[in-house]
């Protein structure tokens, strides 16, 4: 979440556009203003929020930049390629894949790079890749693949993109050379990414440069997806527990890769599994702060993974730094981030979920600083819900949205979509229940009373109610041993959100508003609800994982965890047993130091170093031990069971 200092720059800035913002607001789309908030409406100026006799009209910019423009259009010409960045000035970093030289291929930059001026670059192909440089055989072949990192003039990394290209062999026609142009080739941009994997069944998923029918061949099988430059294709009859090469078919060209099935549901096999979270933006500079993501300790985590063997990975909320008002420069930031973990997300799968730092907002203001960002509606398809749908492949079996519950003021179908950011997954005798406590956001909590929106932190009733729902199916599950809940926010914050999460400073009265009106439970009394369904209510439940605090630590809740401000005089929850919250916020984003609350004395091995926590599990046991990517310490380590 924002922090004071953020909001207080953000404010200083809109109180200097404003004046112009007005000129800039251009008629809204034929869309309905959500009737869940009451205080937004519209006119010939725009959308608005109307705070009692004051307007506060949205402020529209254009996105910095784009996936289409950071692309850069490339096109061929008879030395190599051209490539058009729109109005960037800087550097072009590029170099070969080569395809079938690693399991996991990523590109070796050339020992040269090249100007971006106003926009425009070439990579020489012909001359500079060539004989020694050709690493990829392009000239016998007449086809490769080339990685390009696209830096800005003050060397800020903005993108990494691909390329591949064909080029036919040069002819000599009445005794002159005839040089055959370099063509731009279908691309696979974007994965392919292993996702959904159950005991007989796997989604791959991955995106093109252009529409086109793609193939993909599992044990002597292929499924073919219709033309789109966007597929998601499910192999059905698999056997449990077995690892399968695959390989993906564009036109003349493919791909090949491993993956791995779950084993039977219950079968108690020995496994391993990870847990991060908060992977936006570092300080340092270069790989740390890949244009919303934290590549480079992205990619030590992966290879880490990898190297343990990981059968999955959960990584829950502030994947990129976000707060964004444009779809397209979450995209640029979801690409770059999904580019970090592609090269190793080809073999297992990578569950994601939602945190605060995933907010797409309209934001509102008036000419005496005040600043109002809400969920970006319409919610069908704008919201950060919808575009964080659009971006990412995960199971559908969650609710459907917080339409219909109490505080629901029409019939129509008014609130975000639950469809891929709440679900729930298995994997032999374990079960992952993932939660988002950040939906409908709006980052202006103390707004919050006069216009509506969903507080950072809280659970909302539908989705509740889902939970409970979902883990008494769990508890009666037979196959199932062990279950983890997830959520980005902490139910018990130690360092950097003690303000907020599901504590408030102890203050119980944050809660969302509808349609004008509190929802009746606060913060604190919906966090005991919840522990009342993991602990007292549950027990196959282990452990809570969480983020949002940029740092590693364990926090024992049971019957003697102090929980409750001092004085609190609503009715308090007694703990039936012990589980842990495990919280990992420490992928990447910039840390936080600990902080004294009543639950201090039950925390252990907080540190700020990176961290990734693995979990081996082997029927009926389940240890944990935590690792620093970077450093490949071990610095902490539990038997939760």
């Amino acid at each position: 979440m924002f922090k004071k200092l953020h909001f207080i720059v953000l404010i200083a800035c809109f109180q200097c556009l404003y004046s112009c913002a007005i000129a800039q607001v251009t008629a809204p789309a034929e869309t309905d203003t959500p009737s869940i908030h009451p205080a937004v409406d519209r006119d010939s100026l725009g959308y608005f929020v109307q705070i009692r006799d004051r307007k506060l009209y949205e402020y529209v910019s254009q996105p910095r930049y784009s996936l289409e423009q950071l692309q850069g259009d490339p096109k061929g010409n008879d030395q190599g390629l051209n490539f058009d960045f729109g109005n960037i000035n800087g550097t072009l970093y590029y170099g070969f894949i080569p395809y079938g030289d690693s399991k996991h291929p990523m590109p070796v930059y050339f020992r040269k790079s090249v100007a971006i001026d106003s926009g425009k670059s070439h990579i020489e192909i012909r001359h500079e890749l060539s004989g020694r440089y050709d690493m990829v055989d392009w000239e016998k072949s007449g086809r490769g693949t080339l990685g390009y990192r696209v830096v800005d003039y003050d060397g800020q990394f903005l993108y990494d993109g691909k390329v591949s290209f064909y080029k036919e062999p040069d002819e000599v026609v009445d005794s002159v050379l005839s040089l055959k142009p370099f063509m731009v080739d279908l691309t696979l941009i974007e994965g392919p990414f292993v996702n959904r994997v159950t005991e007989n069944s796997v989604t791959l998923s991955f995106s093109l440069n252009q529409s086109t029918v793609a193939s993909v061949v599992v044990d002597g099988r292929s499924v073919t997806s219709p033309s789109s430059d966007h597929h998601e294709i499910k192999i059905d009859g698999l056997k449990a527990n077995t690892a399968y090469d695959y390989e993906i078919k564009l036109g003349s060209q493919s791909y090949k890769y491993q993956l791995k099935t779950s084993p039977q549901p219950g079968g108690r096999q020995p496994f391993v599994f990870s847990y991060a979270s908060d992977s936006r933006s570092g300080n340092g500079g270069g790989e740390r702060d890949m244009w919303g993501a934290n590549f480079y300790i992205m990619k030590r985590i992966m290879a880490l993974n990898k190297f343990k063997e990981v059968a999955f990975m959960q990584f829950s909320g502030d994947l990129v730094n976000g707060y964004s008002t444009h779809p397209e420069e979450m995209h640029v930031q979801y690409a770059n981030w999904k580019r970090s973990i592609e090269p190793f997300a080809n073999s297992f799968p990578v569950y994601v979920s939602m945190g605060n730092h995933e907010a797409l907002t309209r934001n509102f203001v008036g000419n005496s600083g005040d600043f109002i960002s809400l969920d970006r509606f319409p919610y069908a398809t704008e919201s950060a819900e919808a575009l964080f749908a659009q971006n990412f492949v995960n199971p559908t079996n969650g609710p459907e949205s917080e339409d219909g519950a109490v505080y629901d003021t029409t019939p129509a179908q008014d609130f975000p979509s639950y469809e891929e950011n709440v679900f729930y997954y298995t994997y032999d005798n374990v079960a992952v229940i993932v939660m988002n406590s950040d939906y409908w956001y709006s980052p202006s909590t103390r707004a919050i009373r006069m216009v509506g929106g969903g507080l950072h932190g809280y659970i909302m009733d539908n989705q509740l109610e889902w939970l409970r729902t979902t883990v008494a199916t769990l508890e009666s599950d037979e196959n199932i041993d062990h279950i983890f809940v997830t959520q980005h926010t902490p139910f018990f914050p130690n360092g950097g959100h003690v303000q907020d999460d599901m504590w408030y400073n102890g203050n119980n009265q944050y809660r969302p508003y509808v349609g004008g009106k509190p929802l009746a439970k606060g913060i604190i009394e919906r966090r005991d609800q919840l522990l009342d369904i993991l602990v007292n209510q549950s027990q196959k439940t282990i452990a809570i994982f969480t983020g949002d605090e940029h740092n590693y630590a364990r926090t024992e809740i049971g019957p003697d965890t102090k929980i409750y401000p001092e004085p609190y005089f609503t009715e308090k929850i007694e703990l039936s047993r012990t589980i842990y919250q495990i919280n990992n916020g420490a992928a990447g984003a910039p840390y936080y130091a600990q902080e004294n609350t009543p639950w201090t004395p039950f925390v252990s091995g907080f540190t700020t170093q990176n961290a990734l926590v693995f979990f081996k599990v082997n029927g009926k046991s389940v240890e944990m031990e935590v690792i620093n990517p970077d450093t490949l310490e071990k610095f902490d380590q539990l038997k939760l069971r």
